[in-house]
């Protein structure tokens, strides 16, 4: 009977890590800015100065914001757990960020897999950007 029983568990843990995980990688596709809402496309120091210091949010499909902290010694971390996300996955990573031309380039050390990927940023305001990854996902943060 034990057996029955943590084998249902098991079961019910592994569907809901499977769908955490589809979650996750659909996370990165957040809302889509208007095509009227191009903003300031920023590059090289000012895409470096830009981002330096300051914590992005970004939403996830359902609700809540996943914060990233950039901090200016080229670290940056992050926490999943406002979202509820620290029962299934990593909670918290830390990576190191860098400007490579017009891109904003990150590794993770264990989210992604620790792969980089690299993103243009337009600044929509002072206090909201939308990101392009290199593989073709977007969204808009809110900065702070």
């Amino acid at each position: 009977m034990i057996s029955i029983v943590a084998s249902t568990q098991a079961t019910r843990r592994w569907f809901v890590a499977l769908a955490v995980a589809t979650i996750l990688a659909m996370m990165p596709g957040l809302p889509q800015a208007s095509a009227s809402g191009k903003g300031e496309p920023l590059a090289g120091s000012a895409l470096k100065s830009f981002i330096s210091g300051r914590r992005i949010y970004l939403a996830t499909p359902l609700g809540g914001e996943i914060p990233l902290n950039y901090r200016s010694n080229g670290v940056v971390d992050g926490s999943g757990d406002a979202v509820g996300l620290g029962r299934y996955m990593t909670p918290k990573d830390s990576g190191r960020w860098w400007v490579a031309g017009n891109r904003l380039c990150q590794k993770w050390k264990e989210w992604y897999k620790g792969r980089t990927f690299c993103f243009t940023v337009d600044k929509l305001s002072e206090n909201k950007i939308r990101w392009v990854r290199d593989d073709g996902k977007s969204g808009i943060a809110r900065v702070r």
